[in-house]
């Protein structure tokens, strides 16, 4: 009697310090996945424009604060309410404030820093043109409404994909698919960046400033999914084969689409390389806890293929102007994920087709991951289209060319240790439209060439135009210039200022005098085009009527050596 009731202490004692352990891990598990914010801030930094940076830093900080807000009054409630209705939708009843002693503060934890991932997964595939109003409300509404409800249905035991049996043990589908899709309608309605697309719909490169900020992102990433696919483990056995699973995948993914950039392209690419590391990892999360390592290999290696197909599709067919790849890694791979589990799962409960479980387990893996997309698709419209109906979604064409670091938050830079002087635009109200000079007057330019002899000895004039005005206004200088034969410029960024001494801007309170402001300038040289028709051209392309259009100078060239053959004058300058 005594050996047993020995033996039975010993074993509560032993499972209750076990439970108190996996307790213990599941918050640290959280911890980590809310880390996972510093690597997707890092990612969307370093693969976008560094005018840009202190806004995407901005609106990684306020989708976690924001949706912890909106998920305390009304998010955790819809989710995880145990006053679940018809297997679709909780109740809230506010118990976080009523019943302290109660409430199920390990799940508001846990689930809150998993609604912050969905919301997150957006703002880079809407980076660098987006309205931060506009940014903070949708953030706000994926918490509110968006993410709660869907996830609902699969991680609340009453609910209706979860009575089904659809399997998706940390978010492939109810974050990571969710994330994408809205990425996708997010990047459609608010349209490419300016110079994204040429005018017969070619997409151009926009390379971001740190590839070196992208990949600590990335490794942040796959740090912290470690615990976003671990913290839900009943047992250290399935701890380590999930940690193991989210490794292989993950791992796989980027040889294969290192492997295949290779062979596409000649090189290895390493941006498409570190896109197809986060594949992996998103392709892995719903069946990380029924997979194999042979399972884990292929989902890894489909996934790796995937995203590099899936970016080329979503920027040279759908012609979506996404950054970071959201779309192409959370969307695609998603989905991807959620369908792998029906296939590969080894679950006797879940048993996947390629181990004998036939079509019903991908059955019910097929209806979730269309429930899910179809009802995110459909809110998500709707709340876009609201906001772009009023407040409006997209930045003004001046804030995008500028940088939204300094038209949303007046940063002259969010690197202004590595700045030799401050940078701001100003004196703009806009783009077009009249001044205090009226447009017939300013294109009327008499050019005066100073009457001497020939500077060269094949007899030919030549003069630089030197023109500075807005970087806004390159575009549509180029395209002048070009339909009147000017084919070859310098260009080249400066700062300067003139009569407008720039503007005051505020740093914690403190002013922030912003003297010289950026612009762009243009040289050319020419000879046989009139140098009155190139003034009067660039004139009427870069004319607004608004102080800061910019100047033209006008000076004679003596003569023109070419390095690499020695040709001087006239010949110098043509293209053999």
């Amino acid at each position: 009697m005594e050996t047993t009731s020995l033996q039975t202490v010993v074993s509560q004692a032993v499972e209750q310090s076990n439970a108190f352990t996996i307790a213990i891990w599941y918050l640290i598990g959280a911890a980590l996945v809310f880390f996972m914010q510093c690597g997707f801030a890092m990612v969307e930094t370093g693969f976008t424009r560094a005018k840009n940076a202190g806004n995407i830093i901005m609106k990684n900080l306020m989708d976690f604060c924001i949706g912890t807000i909106m998920f305390i009054f009304l998010g955790f409630g819809l989710m995880m309410s145990e006053n679940y209705l018809f297997g679709l939708i909780g109740v809230p009843n506010l118990q976080i404030f009523t019943d302290f002693n109660n409430f199920p503060w390990s799940s508001f934890v846990f689930n809150l820093v998993f609604c912050a991932t969905a919301a997150t997964i957006v703002s880079g595939a809407m980076a660098e043109r987006t309205k931060f109003i506009s940014y903070c409300i949708y953030s706000g509404l994926i918490s509110l409404v968006v993410y709660p409800i869907e996830a609902g249905w699969v991680w609340n035991s009453q609910g209706w994909l979860a009575q089904m049996g659809f399997v998706d043990f940390a978010g492939s589908a109810c974050i990571h698919s969710v994330g994408g899709i809205s990425a996708l309608i997010g990047a459609a309605m608010v349209g490419p960046r300016i110079g994204k697309y040429t005018k017969d719909g070619k997409p151009r490169a926009i390379p971001g400033h740190s590839l070196t900020l992208g990949a600590l992102g990335v490794f942040i990433l796959w740090f912290g999914w470690y615990g976003f696919n671990g913290a839900a483990a009943t047992s250290v056995t399935q701890l380590a084969q999930i940690f193991a699973t989210t490794t292989v995948a993950p791992a796989a993914a980027t040889c294969a689409t290192m492997i295949y950039t290779w062979i596409k392209n000649g090189k290895p690419d390493v941006s498409m390389s570190l896109n197809g590391s986060l594949a992996g990892l998103v392709a892995i999360t719903a069946g990380c806890h029924t997979v194999d390592i042979l399972g884990s290999l292929i989902i890894g290696i489909v996934a790796g293929i995937l995203v590099v197909l899936a970016v080329e599709f979503v920027d040279n067919v759908l012609k979506v102007d996404d950054p970071v790849g959201a779309i192409a890694v959370h969307m695609c791979n998603g989905i991807w994920g959620t369908l792998a589990v029906g296939i590969f799962s080894k679950d006797q409960e879940t048993l996947g087709l390629l181990y004998g479980g036939g079509f019903a387990q991908l059955g019910k893996q097929a209806v979730g991951i269309l429930s899910i997309g179809a009802y995110t698709a459909v809110l998500m419209f709707v709340i876009f289209l609201v906001i772009k109906k009023t407040i409006g979604l997209r930045a003004s064409k001046a804030e995008e060319v500028r940088g939204l670091d300094l038209t949303e938050h007046g940063l002259s830079s969010s690197y202004a240790d590595f700045m030799t002087v401050p940078q701001v635009l100003t004196g703009e109200t806009g783009e077009t439209g009249e001044g205090n000079v009226p447009p017939e007057k300013a294109v009327e330019v008499t050019v005066k060439q100073k009457d001497k002899p020939a500077a060269t000895s094949d007899g030919m004039k030549f003069t630089r135009i030197t023109i500075i005005t807005k970087q806004s206004k390159f575009t549509d200088l180029n395209t002048a210039l070009s339909e009147i034969g000017v084919t070859g410029m310098t260009v080249t960024q400066v700062l300067g200022c003139g009569v407008q001494k720039g503007k005051t801007e505020y740093y914690r309170g403190v002013e922030v005098e912003m003297n010289l402001l950026p612009k762009i300038q243009v040289d050319i040289v020419v000879c046989k085009v009139p140098v009155k028709q190139v003034v009067e051209t660039a004139v009427k392309a870069i004319y607004t009527g608004h102080i800061g259009d910019g100047k033209i100078f006008i000076s004679d060239i003596e003569d023109i050596v070419r390095v690499r053959t020695g040709e001087t004058g006239f010949d110098a300058l043509q293209d053999h």
